[in-house]
């Protein structure tokens, strides 16, 4: 469970519970799924594909109730669809990339000017995912920030693209 990008299975689907089930609930869940799919308590007559896929829902089962019956794998498990649900996308008002945004040297931000007078701000340290979802702050207007390989041309000690659209001495 090291990995922190979004899981690929959904654990609770297949144990037929729900994220706010209690450790008992899911263990009739388990033990009731493992009896049913379990290897030696197949019938002699399922066909190879079947008992294959029966074997594979058996190591699914294993492993949902390894990862669920565990407090600290369970938290972090939940964490990991909690994130995969505020990832998941959502109406935009505008695709932009940094570019089009102002970089602000006192705040060390970027900013753009929403249509109803508000800013979309977005921190420099938010700059480091490839796209961003960033909402307006004093409307219900969001835009996805697209970083369109800028890393590349950033010097050390500022964000900036190039140097010529500055002031020397500025920076």
């Amino acid at each position: 469970m090291a990995d922190y990008n979004a899981p690929q299975k959904d654990w609770y689907l297949i144990l037929g519970a729900c994220p706010t089930d209690d450790l008992q609930v899911l263990k009739q869940k388990y033990q009731k799924l493992v009896l049913m799919f379990h290897p030696d308590k197949q019938r002699p007559d399922v066909s190879e594909e079947e008992a294959e896929q029966h074997l594979q829902r058996f190591i699914d089962i294993d492993q949902a109730w390894k990862i669920l019956s565990n407090e600290e794998s369970r938290n972090e498990y939940n964490l990991q669809l909690r994130a995969c649900e505020l990832k998941q996308s959502w109406p935009v008002d505008a695709h932009i990339t940094l570019d089009d945004m102002n970089w602000d040297y006192e705040t060390e931000c970027y900013s753009y000017t929403c249509r109803c007078g508000g800013e979309f701000i977005l921190e420099k340290d938010e700059t480091q995912e490839v796209e961003t979802v960033v909402c307006c702050d004093s409307c219900s207007l969001s835009i996805e920030v697209k970083k369109v390989g800028l890393e590349d041309s950033f010097c050390d000690s500022c964000p900036i693209k190039s140097h010529k659209e500055v002031p020397i001495g500025s920076w």
